[in-house]
Protein backbone atom coordinates (compact mmCIF):
# COMPACT_ATOMS: atom_id res chain seq x y z
CA UNK A 1 0.00 0.00 0.00
CA UNK A 2 2.88 2.29 0.25
CA UNK A 3 3.35 2.67 -3.59
CA UNK A 4 0.91 4.89 -4.41
CA UNK A 5 0.46 8.52 -4.54
CA UNK A 6 -0.59 10.61 -1.76
CA UNK A 7 -3.72 12.04 -1.79
CA UNK A 8 -3.35 16.03 -3.50
CA UNK A 9 -6.78 17.71 -2.93
CA UNK A 10 -8.17 20.86 -4.54
CA UNK A 11 -8.58 24.24 -2.60
CA UNK A 12 -10.30 27.07 -2.57
CA UNK A 13 -8.81 30.56 -2.81
CA UNK A 14 -11.56 31.61 -0.83
CA UNK A 15 -9.93 30.10 2.35
CA UNK A 16 -6.84 31.91 2.06
CA UNK A 17 -7.43 33.86 5.13
CA UNK A 18 -8.68 30.83 6.61
CA UNK A 19 -5.28 29.17 6.05
CA UNK A 20 -3.09 31.92 7.19
CA UNK A 21 -4.83 31.56 10.40
CA UNK A 22 -4.49 27.76 11.10
CA UNK A 23 -7.65 26.75 9.01
CA UNK A 24 -6.84 23.84 6.46
CA UNK A 25 -8.97 22.50 4.19
CA UNK A 26 -8.91 19.56 1.21
CA UNK A 27 -11.58 18.48 -1.29
CA UNK A 28 -10.09 15.40 -2.32
CA UNK A 29 -10.11 13.47 -5.47
CA UNK A 30 -9.64 9.47 -6.31
CA UNK A 31 -6.00 10.31 -6.01
CA UNK A 32 -4.09 8.63 -3.75
CA UNK A 33 -5.86 5.96 -2.39
CA UNK A 34 -5.71 2.09 -2.51
CA UNK A 35 -8.96 0.86 -3.27
CA UNK A 36 -9.26 -0.87 -6.12
CA UNK A 37 -11.37 -1.98 -9.11
CA UNK A 38 -14.84 0.42 -9.39
CA UNK A 39 -13.74 1.97 -6.22
CA UNK A 40 -10.14 2.73 -7.61
CA UNK A 41 -8.44 5.37 -5.61
CA UNK A 42 -9.29 7.23 -2.42
CA UNK A 43 -12.91 6.04 -1.61
CA UNK A 44 -13.69 6.80 1.74
CA UNK A 45 -17.25 5.19 1.51
CA UNK A 46 -17.98 3.37 5.07
CA UNK A 47 -20.82 2.47 3.48
CA UNK A 48 -19.31 1.28 0.00
CA UNK A 49 -19.00 -2.46 -0.27
CA UNK A 50 -15.05 -2.03 -0.96
CA UNK A 51 -13.12 -3.81 1.40
CA UNK A 52 -12.96 -2.13 4.99
CA UNK A 53 -9.11 -2.29 5.44
CA UNK A 54 -8.82 -0.51 2.33
CA UNK A 55 -11.35 2.19 2.86
CA UNK A 56 -10.04 2.68 6.61
CA UNK A 57 -6.51 3.16 4.71
CA UNK A 58 -7.94 5.52 2.44
CA UNK A 59 -9.27 7.32 5.64
CA UNK A 60 -5.92 7.16 7.22
CA UNK A 61 -4.50 9.08 4.29
CA UNK A 62 -6.82 11.78 4.59
CA UNK A 63 -6.29 12.30 8.14
CA UNK A 64 -2.54 12.19 7.60
CA UNK A 65 -2.62 15.15 5.52
CA UNK A 66 -4.11 16.64 7.99
CA UNK A 67 -1.24 15.78 10.19
CA UNK A 68 -3.81 14.32 12.82
CA UNK A 69 -4.64 10.74 13.62
CA UNK A 70 -8.19 8.95 11.95
CA UNK A 71 -9.61 8.95 14.97
CA UNK A 72 -9.73 12.38 15.08
CA UNK A 73 -11.76 12.77 11.03
CA UNK A 74 -15.14 12.88 12.26
CA UNK A 75 -17.71 12.41 9.26
CA UNK A 76 -21.75 11.20 9.95
CA UNK A 77 -24.04 8.80 8.49
CA UNK A 78 -25.38 10.76 5.57
CA UNK A 79 -29.46 10.54 4.54
CA UNK A 80 -30.06 13.90 2.58
CA UNK A 81 -31.45 15.50 6.04
CA UNK A 82 -31.32 19.25 7.29
CA UNK A 83 -29.55 18.00 10.88
CA UNK A 84 -26.42 19.57 11.73
CA UNK A 85 -24.11 17.38 14.60
CA UNK A 86 -21.67 20.04 16.68
CA UNK A 87 -18.16 18.15 17.15
CA UNK A 88 -15.97 19.07 19.59
CA UNK A 89 -12.11 17.65 20.43
CA UNK A 90 -13.75 14.70 22.38
CA UNK A 91 -15.16 12.85 19.21
CA UNK A 92 -14.45 9.49 19.35
CA UNK A 93 -15.14 8.01 15.82
CA UNK A 94 -18.85 8.36 16.12
CA UNK A 95 -21.20 8.34 13.37
CA UNK A 96 -24.15 10.00 14.26
CA UNK A 97 -27.28 10.62 11.41
CA UNK A 98 -26.91 13.66 10.10
CA UNK A 99 -25.58 15.94 7.18
CA UNK A 100 -23.49 18.89 8.47
CA UNK A 101 -20.74 19.35 11.37
CA UNK A 102 -19.17 21.82 12.85
CA UNK A 103 -16.46 23.07 15.72
CA UNK A 104 -14.83 25.42 16.94
CA UNK A 105 -12.69 22.91 18.55
CA UNK A 106 -8.35 23.04 17.21
CA UNK A 107 -7.71 19.00 15.94
CA UNK A 108 -10.68 17.77 15.15
CA UNK A 109 -11.30 17.47 11.07
CA UNK A 110 -15.00 17.42 9.70
CA UNK A 111 -15.25 15.43 6.89
CA UNK A 112 -18.50 15.14 3.99
CA UNK A 113 -18.44 12.59 1.41
CA UNK A 114 -19.97 12.87 -1.79
CA UNK A 115 -20.14 11.38 -5.69
CA UNK A 116 -22.64 13.86 -7.31
CA UNK A 117 -24.08 15.97 -4.34
CA UNK A 118 -22.47 19.25 -2.87
CA UNK A 119 -19.75 18.96 -0.54
CA UNK A 120 -19.44 22.47 1.22
CA UNK A 121 -17.09 23.64 3.29
CA UNK A 122 -17.02 26.92 5.84
CA UNK A 123 -15.23 29.09 8.10
CA UNK A 124 -14.98 32.20 10.11
CA UNK A 125 -11.42 31.83 10.50
CA UNK A 126 -11.85 35.12 12.81
CA UNK A 127 -14.21 33.37 15.20
CA UNK A 128 -12.16 30.26 14.54
CA UNK A 129 -15.47 28.47 13.85
CA UNK A 130 -15.37 25.62 10.47
CA UNK A 131 -18.29 23.49 9.09
CA UNK A 132 -18.95 20.80 6.41
CA UNK A 133 -21.95 20.32 4.81
CA UNK A 134 -23.16 17.16 2.45
CA UNK A 135 -25.78 19.16 0.52
CA UNK A 136 -27.54 16.89 -2.67
CA UNK A 137 -31.45 18.34 -4.03
CA UNK A 138 -32.87 17.29 -1.10
CA UNK A 139 -29.96 19.04 1.48
CA UNK A 140 -29.91 22.36 -0.63
CA UNK A 141 -33.56 22.46 -0.63
CA UNK A 142 -34.23 21.33 2.92
CA UNK A 143 -32.18 23.86 4.94
CA UNK A 144 -28.84 21.87 5.70
CA UNK A 145 -26.76 24.45 4.51
CA UNK A 146 -28.73 27.75 6.49
CA UNK A 147 -28.49 25.32 9.46
CA UNK A 148 -24.59 24.94 9.06
CA UNK A 149 -24.52 28.79 9.05
CA UNK A 150 -26.69 28.90 12.48
CA UNK A 151 -24.90 26.24 13.98
CA UNK A 152 -21.64 27.77 13.50
CA UNK A 153 -23.26 31.20 14.65
CA UNK A 154 -24.16 29.06 18.39
CA UNK A 155 -20.49 28.64 18.52
CA UNK A 156 -19.31 32.13 18.53
CA UNK A 157 -19.18 32.81 14.41
CA UNK A 158 -20.60 35.82 12.83
CA UNK A 159 -22.35 35.69 9.78
CA UNK A 160 -20.87 38.56 7.52
CA UNK A 161 -17.40 36.79 8.89
CA UNK A 162 -18.22 33.39 7.16
CA UNK A 163 -16.72 31.63 3.85
CA UNK A 164 -17.74 28.90 1.99
CA UNK A 165 -17.06 26.97 -1.28
CA UNK A 166 -18.86 24.38 -3.24
CA UNK A 167 -16.67 21.50 -3.92
CA UNK A 168 -16.48 19.15 -6.83
CA UNK A 169 -20.03 18.11 -7.63
CA UNK A 170 -22.35 17.03 -10.32
CA UNK A 171 -22.82 19.95 -13.07
CA UNK A 172 -26.56 21.10 -14.79
CA UNK A 173 -24.63 19.76 -18.32
CA UNK A 174 -24.85 16.43 -16.59
CA UNK A 175 -27.79 15.90 -14.45
CA UNK A 176 -31.12 15.34 -16.24
CA UNK A 177 -34.43 15.41 -14.03
CA UNK A 178 -38.13 14.64 -14.85
CA UNK A 179 -40.94 17.28 -14.88
CA UNK A 180 -42.07 15.83 -11.36
CA UNK A 181 -38.96 16.89 -9.88
CA UNK A 182 -39.38 20.57 -11.63
CA UNK A 183 -42.64 21.12 -10.04
CA UNK A 184 -41.19 20.19 -6.61
CA UNK A 185 -38.81 22.86 -6.77
CA UNK A 186 -41.31 25.43 -8.75
CA UNK A 187 -43.82 24.66 -5.28
CA UNK A 188 -41.82 25.72 -3.38
CA UNK A 189 -40.16 28.97 -4.99
CA UNK A 190 -41.37 30.35 -8.30
CA UNK A 191 -37.63 32.10 -8.42
CA UNK A 192 -35.92 28.58 -8.42
CA UNK A 193 -37.51 28.00 -11.94
CA UNK A 194 -34.27 30.00 -12.94
CA UNK A 195 -32.11 26.66 -12.08
CA UNK A 196 -33.45 24.84 -14.90
CA UNK A 197 -32.86 24.74 -18.51
CA UNK A 198 -34.45 22.18 -21.36
CA UNK A 199 -32.99 18.88 -22.04
CA UNK A 200 -33.37 17.03 -25.59
CA UNK A 201 -36.16 14.79 -23.68
CA UNK A 202 -39.68 16.38 -23.52
CA UNK A 203 -40.60 17.59 -20.61
CA UNK A 204 -37.27 17.06 -18.51
CA UNK A 205 -35.34 19.40 -17.49
CA UNK A 206 -30.89 19.66 -16.78
CA UNK A 207 -30.78 21.28 -13.60
CA UNK A 208 -28.14 23.30 -12.05
CA UNK A 209 -27.70 22.04 -8.06
CA UNK A 210 -24.26 23.99 -7.99
CA UNK A 211 -25.97 27.53 -8.93
CA UNK A 212 -28.93 26.65 -6.64
CA UNK A 213 -25.91 25.81 -3.59
CA UNK A 214 -24.46 28.96 -4.17
CA UNK A 215 -27.43 30.99 -4.22
CA UNK A 216 -28.57 29.90 -0.87
CA UNK A 217 -25.81 30.32 0.43
CA UNK A 218 -25.33 34.20 -0.78
CA UNK A 219 -28.43 34.64 0.03
CA UNK A 220 -28.13 33.55 3.45
CA UNK A 221 -25.58 36.78 4.18
CA UNK A 222 -22.48 34.93 3.83
CA UNK A 223 -19.45 34.93 0.95
CA UNK A 224 -19.72 31.94 -1.26
CA UNK A 225 -18.19 30.25 -4.48
CA UNK A 226 -18.05 27.04 -6.33
CA UNK A 227 -15.42 25.47 -7.50
CA UNK A 228 -17.27 24.95 -10.96
CA UNK A 229 -15.77 21.41 -11.21
CA UNK A 230 -18.30 18.52 -12.56
CA UNK A 231 -18.04 14.92 -10.73
CA UNK A 232 -19.74 13.08 -13.69
CA UNK A 233 -17.77 14.54 -16.31
CA UNK A 234 -14.11 13.52 -15.02
CA UNK A 235 -14.11 9.37 -13.94
CA UNK A 236 -10.40 9.48 -13.29
CA UNK A 237 -10.68 12.53 -10.62
CA UNK A 238 -13.93 11.96 -9.11
CA UNK A 239 -16.80 9.48 -8.26
CA UNK A 240 -20.15 9.45 -9.18
CA UNK A 241 -23.64 7.84 -8.50
CA UNK A 242 -25.06 9.05 -11.42
CA UNK A 243 -22.27 7.79 -13.68
CA UNK A 244 -22.42 4.47 -11.61
CA UNK A 245 -25.66 4.29 -12.46
CA UNK A 246 -26.01 5.02 -16.37
CA UNK A 247 -23.15 2.37 -16.45
CA UNK A 248 -24.76 -0.61 -14.69
CA UNK A 249 -22.46 -1.01 -12.19
CA UNK A 250 -22.97 -2.25 -9.26
CA UNK A 251 -21.70 0.26 -6.62
CA UNK A 252 -19.52 3.41 -6.48
CA UNK A 253 -16.99 5.28 -3.63
CA UNK A 254 -17.31 8.33 -2.50
CA UNK A 255 -14.87 11.21 -2.10
CA UNK A 256 -14.66 13.39 0.95
CA UNK A 257 -14.50 17.24 0.99
CA UNK A 258 -12.65 18.57 4.56
CA UNK A 259 -11.64 21.26 6.86
CA UNK A 260 -9.32 21.50 10.26
CA UNK A 261 -8.35 23.96 12.87
CA UNK A 262 -4.46 23.65 13.44
CA UNK A 263 -3.36 22.31 16.67
CA UNK A 264 -1.51 24.85 18.53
Amino acid sequence: MQNHPLPDPITSRLFADAESKGIRHGYFTRKGGVSEGIYRGLNVGLGSRDEREKVEENRRRVSGWFGLSPEKLATVHQVHSPDVVVVDRTYGGDRPTADALVTASPGVILGVLSADCGPVLFADAEAGVIGAAHAGWKGALGGVLENTILAMQSLGARREAITACLGPSISGANYEVGPEFVDRFIAENPAFAQFFSPSAKPGHAMFDLQGLTVKRLTDAGIRAESLGICTYADPDAFYSYRRTTHAGEPDYGRQISAIAIRED
